[in-house]
């Protein structure tokens, strides 16, 4: 471990990377110990079933700033992050993977906006053959549109604060949506571009599997990000909108059944359906407002005690 404070801690979630992180760890140590920062590396072994542990601990007597964090299973890349921010001790966070597709010699790039103070994220924008590059697109591109973030690569290495983290919810596949939820919390960003590498060793872990269920987090993030403070402004236009709908409707019925002797009972059908829709959407907006309130108190709290300068 570094006797100097650590300004920039590398977190690097290692899922079956026993063949790269050899090199990776080397590399690391050639880029980083002529930078202009103190630094460490944190490996988290995310429940690897191959080599990966024995390699960390040969490489924990060799390195001094090399740190492992282990997972007893697969928890997933945000999981590891969290656990790598927990035991790292650098204000600069950089996230790198194992499988040295992207090259630690590009990391002071990716700091130094940081350094100079002139931004709080720093994205890498990819340069080079992407093999899920159509996916990789649709994403950036909905993000942009959703979220309005001014960097066009959002999922790839990264540069942040540390206290970027405390605002990150605790969900699995969130890392994706690190830039925006910090942009939402009013952190400046900005981007650098990286080249990208074929892989050496190893396999994706990324399966088609995975879209679909990044479509959903999406949208839960773009309503979390729009209503989450406001949950009224949702549910309660929404309810309203039911409700005056169901009246309209039941001034109908009222007028067709007693002007005109006309019972239609698919109006009256829909009259009970918009008007309790109504209600129980202004009743889950009332819930959503104490919810808030709750979560509003929680990173007041943590404001007060000097965790969360972004609240």
């Amino acid at each position: 471990m570094n006797q100097a404070p650590v300004e920039v801690s590398v977190l690097v979630p290692a899922k079956d990377e026993a063949e790269n992180l050899p090199e990776f760890v080397r590399l690391c140590d050639e880029a980083l110990k002529a930078a202009p920062f103190s630094f460490e590396v944190v490996v988290v072994d995310d429940g690897s079933r191959d080599e990966t542990p024995k390699v960390l601990d040969t490489l924990g007597r060799t390195y001094p700033f090399l740190r492992v964090v282990t997972h007893r299973r697969q928890r997933g890349i945000a999981d590891a992050l969290r656990s790598a921010a927990e035991a790292a001790n650098g204000e600069i966070f950089v996230f790198y993977p194992a499988d040295l597709q992207y090259l630690p010699a590009d990391i002071p790039g990716l700091v130094a906006p940081i350094l100079a103070g002139e931004a709080d994220i720093v994205t890498g924008t990819k340069q080079g053959r992407y093999e899920k590059a159509f996916v990789s697109g649709i994403y950036n591109r909905l993000c942009r549109f959703l979220f309005g973030v001014p960097v066009t690569d959002l999922n790839s290495v990264k540069a942040y604060r540390r206290e970027i983290m405390i605002g990150q919810p605790l969900r699995p596949d969130w890392h994706r949506y690190m830039v925006v939820i910090a942009a939402a919390d009013g952190f400046r960003l900005t981007s650098r571009p990286v080249p990208l590498h074929p892989r050496r060793a190893g396999v994706s872990k990324f399966t088609w599997r995975r879209i679909p269920v990044g479509v959903l987090d999406l949208l839960s993030v773009w309503f979390q990000i729009r209503f989450g403070r406001k949950p009224m402004l949702f549910f309660g236009v929404a309810g309203a909108l039911l409700f005056v709908v169901g009246m309209v409707a039941g001034i109908a019925a009222l007028v067709l059944r007693f002007g005109y002797g006309i019972g239609f009972r698919p109006l009256l059908n829909l009259v009970e359906t918009m008007v309790i829709s109504g209600i129980a959407l202004f009743g889950f907006g009332f819930l959503g407002e104490m919810v808030a309130g709750l979560r509003e108190d929680l990173r007041e709290g943590l404001r007060r005690a000097g965790r969360d300068p972004a609240s």
